[in-house]
């Protein structure tokens, strides 16, 4: 009976393995955390970061940007970064990397009276397994308060493939008034060609506190420089209404 146990238990820890090793094959790269810090009170600058752990490395890293609502653009020294010296403690998430940039760079958030509490509003957020959204098949959402609707969908444009990869995309986006009015817009720098990132797809979309801009904020799949899966990276696109 005691040679049936310990082959049992010594059976369930190599499935288990088995498990974590094939969940780390499917998933070899390493994913970015999102953080919504907010708006300036006039809706012309917007904050966000971004946080993980390297996947070769296994270095805390972080990201902070400042973007230019008006002009869909980085303010002057509105993109930093951070990468610790050393791998994390097992059961980090980068947190402290993100903590630490910030931190060290309170002077931005206070040069354009960034607030972290006013994050906008929220107009649509996609749950994890929520696909793509092609021009065939744009997702649409409503302004519950106003009573306006809109649709949205990502138009991605990639060519070449393994280290030659490069892609661009904008999105085609309408406003529908209460009143059946409609109005379109394109958001998003098509001319810009981003390496090795293979997909696009659409996680948030929100109106700065006066209602004048739109911010949408895009997960991006990109190809591992290790050529072992992806990493998932996040950047905005903004547009004035």
């Amino acid at each position: 009976m005691a040679k049936r146990k310990t082959f049992c238990k010594k059976y369930i820890c190599m499935v288990l393995l088995s498990m974590v090793l094939g969940l780390f094959s499917l998933h070899a790269g390493d994913s970015a955390t999102f953080v919504d810090l907010g708006f300036s009170p006039d809706g012309t600058v917007y904050m966000f970061a971004q946080y993980g752990i390297q996947a070769a490395t296994l270095r805390p890293w972080a990201e902070l940007f400042a973007v230019d609502v008006a002009r869909n653009n980085f303010v002057v020294g509105g993109r930093l970064s951070y990468i610790h010296d050393t791998a994390a403690v097992p059961g980090q998430d980068g947190a402290g990397a993100f903590y630490r940039l910030i931190s060290r760079n309170t002077s931005l958030a206070e040069n354009y009276g960034v607030n972290f509490l006013t994050q906008g509003h929220l107009l649509y957020v996609a749950l994890d397994n929520d696909a793509l959204a092609p021009a065939d098949n744009p997702i649409e959402f409503r302004d519950f308060n106003s009573g306006t609707s809109y649709r949205a969908a990502l138009v991605p444009q990639i060519t070449g493939s393994g280290s030659s990869l490069r892609s661009s995309f904008y999105i085609d986006f309408e406003r529908i008034s209460k009143n059946g009015s409609r109005k379109s817009y394109v958001a998003g720098s098509p001319q810009i060609k981003r390496p090795l990132v293979a997909e696009y797809r659409i996680c948030k979309v929100m109106l700065d506190p006066r209602q004048g801009s739109v911010v949408f904020v895009i997960e991006q799949k990109i190809q591992s420089e290790a050529g072992s899966g992806y990493d998932i990276r996040y950047m905005v696109e903004a547009l004035s209404l």
